[in-house]
C-alpha cells in the first residue's frame, strides 16, 4: 500500500515534469532595485517571463524576489497560469495584421509571407519564438518599456481572429466564407 502511494507520488511529479518540459520559456528583463537601510543597500530583482509551447500557446509573468533565481521561479509559475491560445495560419504567421496597445506602448503585427522569419525587437520576438510564430513583421511605437511591449502585444493577439472563429459568429461555413474572400479578389482584379 505504501509502495503503491509512493509511485503514484512519483508518476505524478514525473508527468508534472513532462507538462512542463513541453513549454519553452524566455527571460525578457530583469530589474534591480535597491533599498537603503543603515547597514547598506538591500537589492531586490523584479523578473519578466514569457512562456509558451511553440503550437500556439503563450504567456507573461511578473516575479519579485530578493534573489534572481527566486524572481525568475516566480515569473514562470505566474506565466503558466495566464496561457493565451492564439490561432497561427499554417502554424507559421498570423491570420491578419493587428494593432495592440497598454499604457503609452503601442504594436503593429503584420502577417507575413513563408521565409519573412520574425522581424521584431526584443520583448515581441520572445513572445513570438514561444508562441511558435515562424513569419511576422512587428512594430512597437511609443514605449520601449519591456513591461508595457510584452502587455501591448498580447492585447494583440488577444484581437486575433481565425476565418473558423469568424464563420461561427456570422453562422456561415468556412468554406463559404473564404471563397467569398476569393470572389472578392477577383472581381477587384477584373474592373
Amino acid at each position: 500500500m505504501a509502495g503503491e502511494r509512493e509511485r503514484g507520488g512519483r508518476e505524478r511529479s514525473r508527468d508534472r515534469d513532462e507538462r512542463d518540459s513541453e513549454f519553452v520559456d524566455k527571460l525578457v528583463h530583469i530589474n534591480r532595485v535597491a533599498k537603503v537601510v543603515k547597514g547598506g543597500k538591500r537589492f531586490g530583482f523584479a523578473a519578466l517571463v514569457v512562456i509558451g509551447d511553440q503550437k500556439g500557446r503563450a504567456g507573461f509573468g511578473h516575479g519579485k524576489a530578493r534573489e534572481v533565481p527566486e524572481a525568475i521561479r516566480k515569473a514562470t509559475d505566474a506565466a503558466k497560469r495566464n496561457l493565451t491560445r492564439v490561432a497561427l495560419r499554417e502554424g507559421r504567421t498570423l491570420h491578419h495584421d493587428i494593432f495592440g496597445r497598454h499604457g503609452a506602448g503601442r504594436v503593429y503585427l503584420r502577417a507575413a509571407p513563408a521565409g519573412t522569419g520574425i522581424i521584431a525587437g526584443g520583448p515581441m520576438r520572445a513572445v513570438f519564438e514561444t508562441l511558435g510564430v515562424q513569419d511576422v513583421v512587428a512594430k512597437s511605437i511609443g514605449s520601449s518599456n519591456p513591461y508595457n511591449m510584452v502587455r501591448a502585444t498580447f492585447n494583440a493577439l488577444k484581437h486575433q481572429d481565425s476565418p473558423r472563429s469568424v464563420a461561427a459568429r456570422r453562422n456561415i461555413k468556412v468554406s463559404t466564407l473564404q471563397s467569398r474572400r476569393v470572389g472578392g479578389d477577383a472581381e477587384v482584379v477584373a474592373e
